[in-house]
């Protein structure tokens, strides 16, 4: 999948496409709907399909300190929809310049100067332009005057916990789960386990000396990391020159700041069961699967370690592994 940053760095020979619109932020189960949609249409069009996005996210621009907590990394984002069929990605700098942009503008400027889309597909509550003054309808006309068309997906449901009634699936609802701890509602709606991206660096080392030696992974600003507590997931390694995943090993995980031993700083680490390697340096993602316990203060080592026993059995049980080696 071809991907670029900003509207002057987009290839000369890209022709006209098919564009989808959004900050897809956790590339969820309507997202996917959405995204299938656009692929469907290229390739009947037999144009290429591109992804529009924008970073930072536009709250942090329009409202300074609302920067929401993020589903995905840039680099996920771009490997999840490539799986999904879409041909290319453009990043947009949302700047307060562009935020300043009328509906008619961003039609003009992005999408036919630049991207010189044939179609346009977007969510039903899809809206454009300085103060979001463009909505599904005036894109439609603006179609109309620069000759492409516009398709209005509704959006997705998925059924609540208790699968007795149906909430419409977003970002927002997700990131709810997320800070919550409940990850298998969150998964429901992602269509797999939440996961945090970062890279392994070296932490107090406690956990080696315990015997469950864990890889601290430092996580973006603003990521949307679970409550604290103790999860059973994974820990997938990643390229760390294009983001695309590579290997993934059963995990137990810990999220929060070690009160055993009176920790402040809140960290993600994960001990990979059974696996022997040094980690550090490494670009990996942590996924989510399941909460095991919240965190607690253990009166003693012994006492913790005996946790720590349980945790890495429970995550055994959870992800379906058979008995320690």
């Amino acid at each position: 999948m071809l991907r670029w940053r900003g509207l002057d760095a987009i290839p000369g020979d890209l022709g006209r496409t098919v564009v989808t619109i959004g900050m897809y932020d956790g590339v969820h189960r309507g997202h996917q709907q959405l995204i299938g949609t656009a692929v469907a249409r290229a390739q009947a069009m037999r144009r290429p399909c591109l992804l529009l996005t924008f970073d930072p996210h536009p709250a942090e621009v329009i409202r300074p300190g609302s920067h929401p907590a993020i589903l995905t990394s840039l680099d996920r984002k771009a490997e999840l929809v490539a799986e999904l069929g879409v041909d290319a990605m453009c990043v947009l700098p949302f700047t307060t310049e562009f935020m300043r942009l009328s509906p008619e503008g961003f039609t003009h400027t992005v999408l036919v100067e630049h991207l010189h889309c044939a179609q346009v597909v977007i969510g039903q509550n899809f809206t454009y332009g300085h103060k979001a003054a463009g909505t599904v309808d005036s894109l439609v006309a603006e179609g109309r005057r620069f000759g492409f068309s516009v398709e209005g997906v509704p959006l997705a449901n998925v059924a609540s916990e208790a699968g007795e009634e149906e909430v419409t699936i977003s970002s927002t609802y997700i990131r709810a789960c997320v800070a919550a701890g409940d990850m298998e509602p969150a998964a429901r709606a992602l269509g797999r386990p939440h996961r945090v991206d970062g890279v392994v660096v070296r932490g107090d080392r406690r956990g080696r000396d315990l015997g469950y030696p864990t890889a601290n992974v430092e996580t973006p600003p603003f990521t949307a990391i679970p409550a604290d507590g103790v999860y059973a997931g994974h820990l997938v390694t990643r390229d760390p020159r294009s983001g695309a995943s590579k290997e993934r090993f059963p995990a137990a995980i810990s999220v929060g700041t070690n009160p055993t031993f009176q920790g402040s700083r809140r960290t993600v680490e994960a001990f990979v069961l059974d696996y022997e390697g040094d980690l550090y340096g490494e670009h990996v993602g942590v996924e989510f699967v399941r909460r095991l316990r919240p965190m607690a203060a253990f009166p003693d080592v012994s006492a913790l370690v005996a946790a720590m026993d349980k945790d890495v059995a429970d995550t055994r049980t959870v992800l379906g592994l058979p008995g320690a080696p």
